[in-house]
C-alpha cells in the first residue's frame, strides 16, 4: 500500500493505538529549554522518577539569555533563577546542557540541526511551538506542553492522535529578491492560520527541492503559525551532505546504515493525501505582513487592505483592530510605513545563510539615522563563523549592534523589547500583539527586506537596492 512520508513515520514510531484512535508513539530526540522545563523536572521529583534516556535529550537556555555581554551574569531575577533551574535540573537528571557560555549555545531549533542531533525520519519534540523546524530534515517534529515534557522524560513515549496528510507545492521557480522566508509567508497568506490544523504538512514541488537545508527550516519553522501540527520535506542529497561529520551524525558503518533507512523516506508516487495546494514560485513577490497575523501579508508593492472591502463581518472587525493596534490606514502604501527598528534574528532568520544574504546587501552601506537595528546570531557557532569571515564588522560598519545568541526579540523574554508603539521589521516568525514587547508593533520580513528597511528607514523593495 503506498504511503505518505508522514504515514511512513508515524508507522515506524507507533507503540499502540486504541480504539478511539488514540496513540501511543516512540520519541527519537527530545529538545528542552528553560521555559517549559522546569515544572516538567519538578513533576519527575514529586514522583521519584528518573529520566528514561537522558541520552535522547539535550537542553539549551535560549529564551532567557542576555544578548549583551554575559560575563556578569543575568540581571533580571526571573531571567537568571529560570537558566539556573535548568543547569540544576540537568546536573541532577544527567542531561547534557549546553550552558550559557558554552559557544555550542544557541537557540534550540538551531543548535540541534548544527549538532546533527536532528536526523531523518525521526520523531523530535520540544516545549516549543517552533519544533516544526526539524521537519526539513525528514523527521517528524513538533511542540509539546510541559506536561507531555514530563511525560517524554519519563516514558521517552508521547499520547498523540494521528493528523491528516496535507501536501503543499510550491512550482516553478522564484523571482530574483524572493526567498525562503517570502514562501512560507505567502503559503499562510493563502491557507491562512487555520488553513493547516488537523494536518501534517509536506512541501514539495521544484523551489522547496531548489531550497538549501536553512532555507527549508525557515519553511519548516512557520508551519505552525499555519495551524498544523508538523511539517515536512522529504531528505534528499542536500540533508545528506548536511548532517555527513556533524558532531552527533551517525558515524562509520552506523551512517551507512542510516543513509539506506534515510533514503526510503519519501511519499510513494501514487500515495493519496488528504488536501493538496498548489502554488507557482513566479507569483510570490517580497512579502510583509501589516497586521497581528501571519496570515496579514501583502507584497512590498502593495498597499494596507481597506476592512471596507471584507465581506465576511469577523475579518472584516479581524482587521480594524490589527490596523488600530499596527497604528496604520487603509490603502497606505506598505513602502511608505517608516520603521524604529531592525531586529535580524530567531530560530527562522537567525542562521549563517541568513547573515552572509543580509551582509552582502549592507556592505558599504549605512543604516538610517531614525532607526536602531540588532543582529542576534542564531548560535555559538553560527555567530563564530560569521566573524571569521568579516559579516561582524559589516554590521558593526553600518550600524548594527552585533549581539550574543539567543531568542532575543522574538518574543522579548530577555531585555531586548520594543517599546509602546514603536515599529520593527522583524525577521522572526510571529507579530502578535505584544509579542515583541507591550505595544510594540512587528511587521514580518525576511532577512533581504530587513536591510532594505534598515538603510531607508522605511518598508522597501528589496530589489531596489
Amino acid at each position: 500500500m503506498s504511503k505518505t512520508l508522514y504515514d511512513k513515520i508515524w508507522e515506524n514510531h507507533l507503540v499502540h493505538q486504541q480504539d478511539d484512535g488514540t496513540c501511543l508513539i516512540y520519541v527519537d530526540r527530545h529538545l528542552v529549554h528553560e521555559v517549559t522545563s522546569p515544572q516538567a523536572f519538578e513533576g519527575l521529583r514529586l514522583q521519584n522518577r528518573k529520566v528514561r534516556r537522558p541520552e535522547l535529550t539535550l537542553a539549551v537556555p535560549d529564551h532567557n539569555v542576555p544578548t549583551t555581554d554575559r560575563s556578569k551574569g543575568i540581571d533580571d531575577d526571573e531571567s537568571r533563577i529560570q537558566v539556573e533551574t535548568l543547569r540544576n535540573n540537568c546536573k541532577e537528571f544527567g542531561v547534557e546542557l549546553f550552558d550559557v557560555n558554552d559557544k555550542r549555545q544557541g537557540i534550540v531549533h538551531i543548535i540541534g540541526p548544527e549538532q546533527g542531533f536532528t536526523q531523518p525520519g525521526t520523531v523530535i519534540v520540544c516545549g516549543d511551538s517552533h519544533t516544526a523546524t526539524h521537519g526539513a530534515f525528514g523527521s517528524l517534529a513538533f511542540g509539546i506542553g510541559t506536561s507531555e515534557v514530563e511525560h517524554v522524560l519519563a516514558t521517552q513515549t508521547l499520547i498523540q492522535k494521528k493528523s491528516k496528510n496535507l501536501r503543499i507545492n510550491v512550482n516553478g521557480d522564484l523571482p530574483k529578491g524572493v526567498t525562503a522566508k517570502d514562501v512560507i509567508l505567502k503559503i499562510i497568506g493563502t491557507i491562512g492560520t487555520a488553513g493547516g490544523t488537523g494536518y501534517v504538512i509536506e512541501f514539495a514541488g521544484d523551489v522547496i527541492k531548489s531550497l538549501s537545508m536553512e532555507e527549508r527550516m525557515t519553511i519548516c519553522n512557520m508551519t505552525i503559525e499555519a495551524g498544523a501540527r508538523a511539517g515536512l520535506i522529504a531528505p534528499d542529497e542536500k540533508t545528506f551532505e548536511y548532517l555527513k561529520g556533524k558532531t552527533m551524525s551517525p558515524k562509520g558503518d552506523n551512517w551507512k546504515k542510516a543513509l539506506e533507512f534515510w533514503k526510503t523516506l519519501y511519499s510513494d508516487k501514487d500515495c493519496k493525501f488528504d488536501k493538496e495546494v498548489n502554488i507557482e514560485g513566479k507569483d510570490i513577490e517580497p512579502l510583509v505582513t501589516w497586521g497581528t497575523s501571519p496570515q496579514d501579508v501583502s507584497p512590498i508593492t502593495g498597499v494596507v487592505p481597506d476592512p471596507a472591502n471584507e465581506k465576511n463581518e469577523d475579518r472584516k472587525m479581524a482587521m480594524e483592530r490589527s490596523l488600530e493596534y499596527m497604528g496604520l490606514k487603509a490603502n497606505t502604501k506598505i513602502s511608505d510605513i517608516k520603521i524604529d527598528k531592525i531586529f535580524i534574528g530567531s530560530c527562522t532568520n537567525g542562521r549563517i545563510e541568513d547573515l552572509r544574504l543580509a551582509a552582502d546587501l549592507l556592505k558599504g552601506k549605512k543604516i538610517s539615522s531614525n532607526v536602531s537595528a540588532m543582529v542576534v546570531p542564531g548560535s555559538g557557532l553560527v555567530k563564530e563563523q560569521a566573524e571569521k569571515e568579516g559579516i561582524d564588522k559589516i554590521f558593526k560598519d553600518a550600524g548594527f549592534e552585533w549581539r550574543e545568541p539567543g531568542c532575543s526579540m522574538c518574543l522579548g523574554m530577555n531585555p531586548d523589547q520594543l517599546k509602546p508603539k514603536e515599529r520593527c521589521a522583524s525577521t522572526s516568525n510571529r507579530n502578535f500583539e505584544g509579542r515583541q514587547g507591550r505595544g510594540g508593533r512587528t511587521h514580518l520580513v525576511s532577512p533581504g527586506m530587513a536591510i532594505a528597511a534598515a538603510i531607508k528607514g522605511h518598508l522597501t523593495d528589496v530589489r531596489k537596492i
